[in-house]
């Protein structure tokens, strides 16, 4: 019975350079994500798949596991995330359940791995995933082609935002699935999924450098992430 934490690199990242191994605040950015899993008590091995030599070096540094190198085809700017789980299930033949953590939701805590742990438990779903709260309903967007607007849904925007109903946003920082959803569903999320709700500061997802300098400020301000 092994439960891992499977951190996601690759080498390459086109919005940020070199985005997994960039500092963030004195730190790897891969690093914020290791030690977290690290400090979680319901994940027995932190693994990195990476296709990367470099971020392999610092993985490893960081005290996680890198026990294979990602082969190329799982590696391209069209391979999916199911893919790369799925190989490294069956690197890991005794890998009983995965979290996937990726590396570019830094304030993300152990606390968080910790607690959606336990909610999958406690329902007892075979899997769940973070989200976060909206703050703009989709009846507030439209597409643009050409000077024409139409609305994004079929529902007519009418409501005040304090009058709509709650939804929310994959964040990206948490997808828990046992192994045997993985394989037969090829997908972490179904119908019976649990959500586990993070907050907005939390759910943070660096993709472009406005995000990269808003976790700056973050984690200068709060230095107990992790």
């Amino acid at each position: 019975m092994t439960k891992i934490g499977l951190i996601t690199a690759r080498g390459a990242s086109k919005g940020i350079p070199r985005k997994n191994i960039k500092m963030l605040n004195g730190k790897p950015l891969i690093q914020w994500t290791i030690e977290a899993a690290l400090k979680a008590f319901c994940i027995d091995r932190v693994i990195v798949s990476t296709d990367d030599d470099e971020i392999a070096s610092i993985a490893l540094k960081c005290q996680a596991e890198v026990p294979f190198i990602r082969p190329k085809e799982y590696s391209t700017d069209t391979a999916s995330s199911i893919d790369v789980v799925l190989h490294a299930l069956n690197e890991i033949p005794g890998a009983t359940e995965v979290f996937l953590l990726q590396p570019t939701s830094p304030l993300r805590t152990y606390e968080d791995i910790n607690a959606i742990f336990s909610l999958r438990e406690s329902t007892g779903a075979s899997s769940a995933v973070s989200v976060t709260p909206v703050k703009k309903p989709p009846e507030w967007m439209y597409k643009v082609t050409g000077n024409k607007m139409k609305s994004y849904t079929s529902n007519v925007h009418s409501l005040r935002r304090q009058e709509q109903e709650p939804i929310y946003l994959l964040n990206g920082a948490i997808y828990l699935a046992k192994r045997e959803h993985i394989e037969n569903q090829k997908k972490f999320i179904d119908k019976d999924t649990f959500p586990y709700v993070m907050s907005q500061e939390r759910s943070i997802d660096i993709d472009t450098m406005i995000d990269w300098h808003l976790a700056e400020v973050i984690l200068e301000k709060n230095r107990n992430y992790c």
